[in-house]
């Protein structure tokens, strides 16, 4: 069954649109950079206060829990009203919880600091839920068709630059000015986003797709009444039910290299922090080529979209093998820095050409009355699982010494896993086409 096309004849110019991906990538920049190394100085200040292991983690438990109770309001909401109105109420929120922060994380002591950081860390989840999934639903009224895989990318970009920058700017800063400093520079950097994102121009169509649902009651049934017509459009399409088969099993196993990483080289190798940096630094690299790469390279919608995303998935189930068989092998501090950061940043690079050309053929697939549903539905049914992955592969990792074996198990089982999925991949780009 061919899709239907979603509407996409907002008038746009490409100087408008050129306009809009600056200050989207600005506003994600400064967005994610301070929200990086924020939660660097918050975990090295809980570590400090409480001396847990949960300090650098309590937010991976937090935003997945998050996201799946929050999951029918947030679709909802913005597939409801308008999404810069959305967005202004979003971050208006984080903005008072951040200044409420400040004002009371010192009134608390040792363990009992949890508990202004928790009710913070729940409202930030809640608010970054809400902008990024809004953002991602707002698209074809801030760009043209034409621009955006540019979008997509040059926001990314600014991601991945962020993350190479953030580690050694959080270091520096929080022996600087402390945590107090921390939260003063979140404070700004909140106000600097919302200010770029006031300038911003969403082109709402013509028809005003909010118009019909804004003065309807809202009630539990309606709530679920309207987040049940998103997932019988899912259902609908083959093309997203295989994606989330895919995605599903590719987070769960991935969290093996997220949680891995760092043990086996710190605890099973001994080669101390140093070459742990290094591979985070090349991942960082691998993204910030890879979305470069979309932005020079000419939108091509969705020709060859079969090997476009089968092409990064294989890359990456190699990649995540050949991780576990360096490990394996006999190698000095340097030597597991230099190849490892080599194969961090190639798995890095297939993995961000992998979710930007997700990303792009969702929003030219997507009606956009639907997006917010079917963007906020993909992302907490990838993100939930991960927990789950985390439990499981700490576990693993302390009841064996070769954790080198764990990843190429991973790797296999992810190349197998991938091989089955090829015809049904296939077949379902084939009969969405439009």
């Amino acid at each position: 069954m061919a899709i239907k096309q979603p509407d996409l004849t907002i008038n746009i110019s490409n100087h408008q649109s050129s306009l809009q991906i600056f200050k989207a990538a600005a506003s994600n920049f400064i967005s994610s950079l301070s929200g990086k190394m924020f939660a660097f100085g918050l975990g090295l200040m809980l570590l400090d206060e409480t001396h847990s292991a949960i300090s650098f983690g309590i937010n991976m438990i937090i935003s997945p829990i998050v996201g799946l109770l929050c999951l029918v309001p947030i679709g909802n909401l913005i597939d409801t009203y308008p999404h810069k109105t959305v967005l202004t109420g979003s971050l208006t929120a984080r903005t008072l919880a951040l200044i409420l922060f400040a004002a009371s994380i010192n009134l608390f002591t040792a363990t009992a600091k949890l508990i202004p950081i928790v009710l913070f860390l729940i409202i930030d989840a809640i608010s970054t839920n809400i902008n990024d999934t809004c953002y991602s639903a707002a698209t074809h009224e801030l760009v043209n068709a034409h621009n955006i895989q540019r979008l997509s990318s040059l926001t990314q970009s600014a991601i991945s630059l962020s993350s190479i920058l953030s580690p050694a700017l959080g270091v520096g800063l929080y022996s600087l000015v402390g945590f107090s400093g921390f939260v003063i520079l979140e404070i700004v950097a909140t106000l600097a986003s919302f200010g770029i994102m006031l300038t911003m121009k969403f082109h709402y169509h013509a028809t005003n797709q909010f118009a019909n649902s804004q003065h309807a009651p809202v009630t539990s049934h309606s709530q679920f009444a309207k987040f049940h017509s998103g997932l019988n459009y899912m259902r609908s399409r083959t093309m997203i039910k295989i994606t989330i088969l895919l995605s599903v099993i590719l987070n769960f196993l991935y969290t093996a290299v997220t949680i891995g990483i760092p043990y086996i080289l710190k605890d099973q190798l001994h080669t101390g922090n140093g070459p742990i940096g290094v591979l985070e630094t090349g991942s960082a690299i691998g993204m910030l080529l890879g979305s470069l790469l979309l932005t020079l390279l000419p939108p091509t919608g969705q020709k060859r979209l079969f090997l476009k995303l089968i092409i990064p998935v294989l890359i990456l189930d190699s990649q995540i093998l050949l991780l576990g068989v360096l490990f394996m092998t006999s190698q000095s501090p340097t030597g597991y820095a230099l190849l490892g950061s080599f194969i961090m940043g190639i798995l890095a690079f297939a993995l961000v050409i992998l979710n930007i050309t997700f990303q792009v053929y969702l929003q030219q697939t997507v009606p956009t009355k639907l997006l917010g549903r079917v963007v906020a539905t993909l992302t907490t049914v990838n993100s939930s699982i991960m927990p789950i992955g985390t439990l499981m592969f700490t576990l693993i990792f302390q009841s064996t010494t070769h954790g080198g074996l764990v990843l190429i198990i991973n790797g296999i089982l992810l190349l197998g896993y991938t091989l089955l999925l090829l015809r049904p991949l296939n077949q379902a780009i084939h009969s969405e086409q439009p």
